[in-house]
């Protein structure tokens, strides 16, 4: 097996990891199964591991597979993976000390440790756990999920009502048992609170606890589908409550919260510094670090006979309410007035109560970028105080995901079409609902033994915020031969490395935007907009289907490629963030549509185009192998039947020539070559690699075949298809030729199915369709005796060329593909285009950075060519 490197993302290692897992590729027929990994550190050390199959290739060896290490205080610079071909040797061994994650299957509950703390959680009910304890001490219980349902936004007089509702689970399932990690998943929706509110439930929920041998800490993944009606149900706050039980001296709990930039607020309950007395160095500085004051005898007993005369300051609060400030509060208790403490920008989303037996420490991933977010502790001068997690603030304007106007008198399909002329928006009334869409949230908890110390604090605020992540080097995941055709970054010549300039100016100009444009935000985080409005300097977030991008033209792909080929931090980050979105929010999870995403729209839902191109695993299944991720491996599972949807919802009914005639007929469905086969191929790849379905890999293989027979293949643009047998129908004998096709995904995935799969017929199909989409009308004619019409976005299809002379070793092709690419994108073939200007107040809100020429389509599929072409026909660029 070739050099199998891992290092960390962002350069070193940590100084401290709460457990670790990432996804590791293997090259074809090399290894037969997880049980002969081994993972060894810097120094050749064997570590402790766990390793379980994420994908297998078509002859049965192992693929992809998830590997964790447990927490340590000593992590490796860097790690080694190898096979010793020995499926004796157990790929799971516990930690070096002994300590393993165990699980207790009891018949109401889990009891999960990971010998440094422990969880129990019950089968069913109102709490996510019972009880977390360190080292034998409760430091928190009860945990639930609340959320407040308002009937109404308050707009003038008048006034709305409020409901709270709390998390119940109806289901737990362990889906790794250890020794190095454990994953307990946990399924339910949210009940009203009152008795008097009926038997309404709303938000369904996934919830997963990951725990690794050592660790003190949990890692936690919410997942929620809102399911509400948008015109009356207004989610006013959605969060994660914890009890955490507090039994010492008021002076000796203490209250740490996270602000901007590594900062914290650091207080005790009844405060003992500041005051008009002193009662001692000793006791201030114990009380500041967080460690036992010393007994009340010893201290100035002006002080010690008047703590009863001290306020005791039981609630605070940070709301970050926006992306640019947040700020914090406290009061003594309900009832009385609030004090001001501080705010700031951006507060890392962190915060704990502890006393000197222990206590809960709380941080919420992307918090500011997700805002709406807040922090709450209630009650932390009694014995049971309460920590809350707010992933929706209460404090901010209720959630109001209303459609954005009233239709405008678009009623039919031509009306509807006039205004795609307009304003770029494919409206259709009723379409542009919610209901289905989701969100995920990762948090960690941290079970303490005592009050840490605010250094120890801020490194578990950072850790939560940004978590250590191993990854193979882009050298190791190019050999193995994985995703198609891309190879590591290479400026070797003048040539290569003006073009690489460009990824870069590219990927830093998206960067910045996201920052000047403030692209943050609950359901926005991770996405980016679609096209640049120079009139008024801003991307176009108010024009139809201008606005947010949704996958439109493959921006995921250009990320994850970019990050591939150079193994860059900033780039893994920005490409899970729009995995994040694009996977949840952009797509529907339950309802008619689900399977199905948003095309592109000022609202991530609006748009009537719901279609799998936007859905389509090509996006997801980077993030999934590369990080093992669970939650993302769920959105993948719930596409695996979306081949039913052709039969429900016809994505191209506006504008289908046969509308008059063509009716969905589950023997006889229209589907499409391009957009709609490499989304189902995509889906069907992955699924056979995953989990060996006979179906998924039937109707891939079956299909592949059918175009193969198709008289002209891919150029046929849509074949019939029998939704009971999966197979088209290869009569048709028609040259339909779009310039979408082959743009959302399809050319990625055809090149990893000609290499997976031996299919001559299908390899001929694909490489006539890339070797004629770019060709001369009279190459065109000559091959099929016509030429094809259609024929637009020649620099992103360039790397069409770029593959049919990479197979078929043709020089002129090779030449022909850099020529086409330099001819075709008008938009990003001069100087100017990568260039900025600075654009400053007051002609726009804030200073920004404009490139005018720059479009997020143009980008994608520039990056694309850009990677692809040099993969393929590098070495003929000069």
């Amino acid at each position: 097996m070739a050099d199998s490197l891992i290092r960390w993302i962002d350069g070193q290692a940590p100084t401290e990891i709460g457990g670790t897992t990432w996804g590791m590729p293997f090259p074809r027929g090399t290894v037969p199964g997880v049980e002969s990994l081994t993972v060894t550190d810097a120094a050749g050390t064997r570590v402790p591991s766990q390793a379980w199959p994420l994908a297998t290739w078509p002859d049965s060896s192992l693929k992809w597979a998830g590997i964790a290490l447990p927490a340590t205080e000593a992590p490796s610079d860097s790690y080694q993976v190898t096979s010793d071909g020995d499926t004796t040797t157990a790929a799971s061994q516990p930690a070096s000390d002994g300590a393993s994650v165990r699980v207790t299957e009891r018949a109401d509950a889990l009891v999960v440790d990971t010998g440094v703390l422990e969880m129990m959680i019950n089968r069913s009910g109102s709490t996510l756990f019972s009880s977390l304890a360190r080292d034998g001490r409760e430091v928190a219980r009860d945990a639930r999920l609340v959320s407040l349902l308002q009937d109404g936004v308050a707009e003038g007089e008048g006034t709305v009502g409020r409901q709270a509702f709390t998390g119940e689970v109806t289901a737990v399932a362990l889906e790794q048992s250890g020794p190095v990690r454990a994953v307990v998943r946990l399924e339910g929706a949210h009940r009203p609170d009152a008795p008097d509110n009926g038997k309404r439930e709303w938000l369904p929920f996934v919830v997963r606890f990951y725990f690794y041998a050592n660790a003190r800490s949990v890692r936690m993944v919410h997942s929620f589908i809102w399911d509400g009606d948008a015109e009356q149900d207004f989610l006013a706050g959605l969060g994660v409550r914890f009890t955490v039980p507090l039994e010492a001296d008021l002076h000796d709990r203490h209250i740490r919260i996270a602000g901007a930039d590594g900062g914290f607020l650091t207080e005790a309950v009844r405060g003992l510094t500041g005051l008009r007395r002193d009662p001692g160095a000793e006791v201030r500085e114990a009380q500041i670090a967080g460690r036992p004051t010393p007994p009340a005898d010893a201290w100035n007993p002006e002080v010690s006979g008047r703590l009863h005369l001290i306020p005791t300051w039981g609630d605070y609060t940070l709301s970050q309410l926006n992306a640019d400030g947040f700020e914090l509060r406290k009061r003594t208790a309900a009832g009385h007035g609030w004090v001001g403490i501080s705010g700031g920008t951006r507060s890392a989303g962190f915060c704990s109560l502890s006393d000197t037996r222990g206590g809960l420490g709380v941080g919420i991933k992307d918090f500011w970028q997700s805002h709406p977010g807040q922090l709450d502790i209630r009650g932390a001068a009694t014995g049971e105080a309460t920590v809350t997690a707010w992933l929706y603030s209460p404090e901010a304007q209720p959630m109001d995901l209303r459609f954005y106007h009233d239709g405008l008198g678009q009623d039919t399909f031509e009306e509807q079409l006039e205004g795609l002329e307009i304003t770029y928006e494919d409206y259709e009334p009723g379409f542009g609902n919610p209901t289905g869409i989701a969100r995920t949230h990762e948090l960690t908890m941290f079970a303490y033994e005592a009050t840490p110390s605010t250094e120890s604090l801020a490194a578990d605020a950072a850790s939560a915020s940004t978590p250590a992540l191993l990854q193979a080097t882009p050298e190791y995941l190019h050999s193995v031969g994985v995703f198609g055709d891309w190879a590591p970054v290479d400026r070797s010549t003048p040539a290569r490395a003006r073009l690489e300039d460009r990824l870069d100016f590219l990927f830093d100009f998206y960067a910045g935007q996201v920052e000047q444009r403030r692209w943050y935000g609950f359901w926005n985080y991770g996405d980016v907009m679609h096209t640049y409005d120079f009139d008024r300097h801003v991307w176009r977030y108010d024009v139809g289907g201008y606005a947010w991008d949704n996958s439109e033209l493959s921006p995921d792909l250009w990320l994850w490629y970019s990050y591939l080929r150079s193994g860059r931090a900033d780039i893994f980050r920005f490409a899970e963030a729009m995995t994040r979105h694009t996977g949840e929010v952009d797509v529907y999870h339950l309802g008619p549509w689900k399977g199905l995403g948003s095309r592109h729209n000022v609202q991530h839902w609006g748009c009537s185009a719901k279609q799998l191109r936007i859905s389509t695993p090509a996006y997801r299944r980077f993030y999934y192998y590369l990080t093992a991720d669970e939650r993302t491996g769920d959105l993948l599972t719930e596409l695996v039947d979306s081949d039913q949807n052709f039969l429900g919802l016809d994505p191209v009914r506006k504008v289908r020539p046969d509308a008059a005639t063509y009716r969905p007929n589950r023997g006889a469905l229209g589907v499409g070559l391009g957009t709609d086969w490499g989304s189902l191929a995509a889906t069907w790849l992955t699924d056979w690699e995953r989990t060996c379905n006979p179906r998924s890999r039937d109707r891939l293989l079956g299909t592949m075949a059918d175009i193969g027979a198709l008289k002209y293949g891919f150029l046929t643009g849509e074949a019939l298809y029998d939704l009971d047998k999966g197979r088209f129908d290869t009569g048709r004998e028609q040259i339909s030729v779009s310039h979408l096709s082959a743009v959302f995904g399809l050319v990625e995935i055809c090149s990893e199915l000609v290499d997976l799969v031996d299919d001559p017929e299908f390899e001929r199909a694909w490489l006539q369709y890339c070797r004629l989409f770019l060709a001369t009308k009279e190459e065109q004619v000559e091959a099929v005796d016509q030429p094809l019409e259609g024929i637009y976005l020649t620099q992103a299809h360039s790397r069409l060329t770029a593959y049919a002379a990479s197979r078929l070793q043709d020089r002129d092709l090779a030449a022909r593909a850099w020529v086409s690419f330099a001819e075709g994108g008008e938009h990003l073939n001069h100087e100017s285009a990568f260039t900025l200007r600075k654009i400053e107040p007051p002609y726009v809100l804030l200073p920004v950075d404009e490139a005018p020429t720059v479009s997020t389509n143009d980008t994608a599929q520039f990056g694309l060519a850009v990677i692809q072409n040099l993969a393929l026909v590098g070495d003929h660029l000069d």
